[in-house]
């Protein structure tokens, strides 16, 4: 695997497409202010970037949803994608993604940082976005490839590979390696499902000291 920061191998690209690729499904709590409620009330919190050393930013803890409002996202997920069962992936060590989990990020705590999600634990992931104040531009993107000439490249990670360093062929890669291809925008309790191994990341983030002010969103990761 190269360490040379301009050297990636080009990916496949499939332009995103809504219904295909991913879903945009509005209205998907029944109460969505009660659980953004609680999740504020919330004392449980892991932090990371920039208070500690962790590379992921904001704050974040588990679980978002309760179970019955965990079920009725799932019921819209296998609706929405018509897959027939979900569930959580895990490695024989027992390694999960954070899998309902909010995440509360402030303007200065985040960057756009595109990524997919490991294949071997997720076919979908989703988000559903908790704070009606954040604007429209701190939604969702998906990228692709700018490579070193200029030239415009893929977008997914496909088999064999199970994750996007596996696939580029390198970990470090230059800051304009990636352009936004498609934007879907914020909106309170909207969740946005989409293929895990398309490059995607938070469009931006929103809010500075006030914890109420910031993006809050909860994270899931299914397999299927």
């Amino acid at each position: 695997m190269s360490l040379f920061p301009t050297q990636m191998r080009p990916l496949p690209y499939r332009k995103p497409t809504e219904g295909r690729d991913y879903w945009v499904i509005d209205d998907a709590l029944s109460d969505p202010m009660a659980v953004r409620e609680r999740c504020l009330a919330r004392t449980d919190w892991e932090y990371g970037f920039p208070t500690t050393g962790e590379v992921w930013p904001g704050m974040r803890t588990m679980p978002a949803l309760e179970l019955d409002e965990l079920g009725a996202i799932e019921a819209q997920v296998r609706q929405a994608t018509g897959a027939k069962k979900l569930w959580v992936g895990e490695t024989e060590a027992g390694q999960k993604l954070n899998h309902n989990c909010v995440q509360v990020v402030g303007a200065v705590e985040g960057a756009v940082k595109p990524h997919t999600d490991s294949l071997n634990l997720c076919r979908y992931a989703a988000v559903l976005y908790l704070n009606p104040a954040v604007p429209d531009s701190c939604g969702t993107s998906f990228f692709r490839q700018r490579m070193p000439n200029g030239q415009l490249g893929g977008n997914m990670v496909a088999p064999p590979h199970r994750n996007l360093v596996d696939a580029l062929g390198n970990r470090f890669v230059m800051p304009n390696a990636f352009v936004e291809d498609v934007r879907v925008a914020h909106r309170f309790n909207r969740l946005l499902v989409y293929k895990a191994n398309i490059v995607h990341s938070a469009s931006a983030y929103w809010g500075l000291e006030d914890m109420a002010s910031k993006r809050m969103t909860a994270v899931f990761f299914w397999m299927a």
